[in-house]
Order: C-alpha cells, then sequence, then structure tokens
C-alpha cells in the first residue's frame, strides 16, 4: 500500500541576527540554516495495516503525512501509494485517500453537517445509493444524528471530529492519514472514535496510518508502530516487542487468604505489602507469570491475584527522555 524510501524534507529557516549593527547585517545578508524535518526514512505499509507514528513534537510526523497525502513535496527519496506519487498525480491519488488533521476540519464552517457531506459526495463522485448506505452506518456508530443539521460552528469539538472521520470515509477511501485525531477530546468522545476506527480497520480492511501523543490510542489501537525523533526513523516493527525490550518489568498484585509477616519468593521483589496484599515486580525475561504464580500457590494461600503489564506511556518517554533508540 504505503512504500516510503529514503525520504527527506528539508526547510531553510533564516538566521536573524541580534546584538549591535543586528538590524543592517539583517538588511545585508541572507544568512540560513537547513533544517532536516525528515532525515531519509524508509519503511512499507502493507494493505489493511493498522500501524501508529510516534514521535515528540518536531520529530516529523506531521511533515511526513503532509508528504504522503501530497501536500508537500519531498527534497528527496521515494513515495509510492498504490503505485501512484502523491504530489504528482494528485487529483487522482486524493480520489482514494481520506485525512484528518487534528483540530483543522475539512466541513463548510457555515453549513450544517449534512450539506457538508453531500457537497464531498459531489465532489468525491460518491453513487447515491452508496452514500445513503455509509451515512446510515457512520450515523450509527458515530452518532451522528442529534448535529446533523446544526452549523459546522456550532459544534462542540468532540462532535466535529465525529463529523470529519465520517467525512473522511464517505467515498469507501483504501487508506485514512488520521493526525492527532483525538487531540482535545473528553475520554468518552475518545473512546467513540477509538471503536470506529478500529471497525473501519477491521470490518472493511481500511489501511490506517495514525500519529497521536494519545499513546492509549496507539495501545488499543496498533499492533506495529513506527517511532520517528530528530527526523530519523528510529523503530519500526510490534508495540509489544518494543515494551518487552525496553520495559520488561511487570506487576503481580496478590491477596492473601490470611496474613503473613513476610512474602518474599524467588525471582521476585516485594514492592508493597500491607493489609494482606502485596505487590511482586519482575523481570519477563527471568521468569514467567505462570511460574511465579505457581511459587506463591506453593507457600500462600492466596484469595485473589492480577497481573499488571508496564504502562506504554512510561515507556515511550524512556526511549525520548534517554534517546535509547539511538546509536
Amino acid at each position: 500500500m504505503i512504500t516510503v524510501n529514503g525520504l527527506q524534507k528539508y526547510f531553510k529557516v533564516r538566521q536573524h541576527h541580534r546584538g549591535r549593527w543586528a538590524n543592517l547585517r539583517n538588511l545585508t545578508t541572507r544568512d540560513f540554516s537547513l533544517v532536516k524535518a525528515v532525515d531519509n526514512i524508509s519503511f512499507t505499509v502493507a494493505p489493511g495495516e493498522l500501524v501508529g507514528y510516534l514521535g515528540p513534537n518536531g520529530a516529523g510526523k506531521s511533515t511526513t503525512i503532509k508528504m504522503l497525502t501530497g501536500l508537500l513535496v519531498p527534497s528527496g527519496g521515494v513515495v509510492a501509494v498504490n503505485g501512484r506519487i502523491p504530489w504528482q498525480e494528485r487529483q487522482t491519488y486524493v480520489a482514494r485517500i481520506g485525512a484528518v488533521f487534528g483540530q483543522r476540519t475539512t466541513l463548510w464552517w457555515d453549513l450544517p453537517v449534512i450539506e457538508s457531506l453531500s457537497l464531498l459526495q459531489h465532489i468525491y463522485k460518491v453513487p447515491e445509493k452508496r452514500f445513503q448506505h455509509n451515512l446510515a452506518e457512520f450515523k450509527t456508530l458515530l452518532d451522528l444524528t442529534p448535529f446533523l443539521n446544526t452549523p459546522v460552528r456550532s459544534l462542540s469539538l468532540g462532535q466535529r471530529m465525529r463529523a470529519d472521520l465520517c467525512a473522511a470515509l464517505l467515498h469507501d477511501p483504501d487508506l485514512l492519514f488520521l493526525d492527532e485525531p483525538t487531540i482535545g477530546l473528553d475520554v468518552v468522545a475518545k473512546e467513540r472514535m477509538r471503536q470506529f476506527v478500529k471497525h473501519m480497520n477491521r470490518e472493511r480492511g481500511t489501511t490506517i496510518l495514525l500519529t497521536t501523543h494519545d499513546l492509549a490510542d496507539v495501545q488499543k489501537l496498533c499492533e506495529r508502530v513506527l517511532i520517528i525523533d530528530q527526523g530519523k526513523l528510529l523503530y519500526d516493527g510490534r508495540l509489544d516487542t518494543l515494551q518487552n525490550r525496553f520495559d520488561g518489568k511487570r506487576e503481580l498484585v496478590v491477596d492473601f487468604a490470611q496474613a503473613y509477616p513476610d512474602v518474599t519468593v524467588a525471582g521476585a521483589q516485594v514492592v508493597e505489602h500491607s493489609n494482606g496484599r502485596a505487590t511482586y515486580q519482575f523481570e519477563r525475561q527471568t521468569i514467567s507469570a505462570s511460574e511465579l504464580i505457581g511459587r506463591l500457590s506453593n507457600r500462600y494461600h492466596i484469595l485473589d491475584l492480577a497481573v499488571r503489564e508496564p504502562e506504554i506511556e512510561g515507556t515511550i518517554r524512556r526511549i525520548y527522555e534517554e534517546r535509547l533508540l539511538e546509536g
């Protein structure tokens, strides 16, 4: 579906001088520095994949998406989506993709939502029967009915994002780009968006590339992630592999049937113990959860237990802050 090879995007940034004679120097000189927003990255996305594209602010995520959608022309490299070059075959290309860019709406601000959707039907030449079928399904999945006749400018952020998702998918695109689709949304709106995205990927086979700072989106939707920082692609692989590699510590919370003064067990560290409950921390590479539970069951009477996986937020934060993928 997507093939990216050696993709580059450089921007020239003019240097502004300060201090004595600065105004004269700014008038008479044209000094520029070269900013490498995307620096020689390569990856592929297969049809039907839902891939998370992660990175801190300024890493190059949105610049990559803009090149993949044809909004920007690369400084170098090769991009092909379904055999098409986005910025060279733009009219044909955009007819087969959908895009949602954070808080930038694709709807007409003063028109009711349904009028914007009708306009998009004619722009994309969607047959009436198909349009009505998609609209009926999306109204149910996204709960659009209460505000279909409301002007876009009067919608809440959550309502507008749901309407934008509907608009991006009305024409049955093969590929959907989501750039920060849940930014600023409340918990209920986020979950509705996630369920809709998951439905489109699994039931319709829509290929989706998702950029987000909300790592709960990634954990609930994506098996594969790409990590970019300072314009360079640092990781391309499964999310669980990333967690195992950089944060292998898991926790086991155990409620005991009676009070035990000592609840130590080989292979795990007791990090908390009070009121008949103990929390153990253990390395997944050292001991499995089932083996640890077996050791505990042989020594103590257990009422209940639960295994806690490491939080993805902590893992990704460590990778960014400690630059664990570099070198």
